[in-house]
């Protein structure tokens, strides 16, 4: 499961570096910069959700061993 969160974060953190070169900094909110924005923020919730089960699985584990 481990692993399986660790790719998903390469490959968010690989689409959002991607879709930040696509958004122009003239008009940030016109155009395909503005489904770029959406999707680096897609990207970061993805991440932000991956880090966190990672450290709820942590936990969990930790919570295991006391017993």
């Amino acid at each position: 499961m481990k692993y399986i969160a660790i790719g998903i974060i390469i490959i968010a953190s690989v689409l959002s570096l991607f879709n930040l070169t696509h958004v122009d900094m003239n008009h940030p909110f016109e155009g395909d910069s503005i489904v770029a924005l959406i999707t680096i923020l897609a990207a970061c919730c993805a991440i932000v959700l991956m880090l966190i089960l990672i450290q709820s699985k942590r936990i969990e584990e930790k919570v295991k061993n006391k017993k």
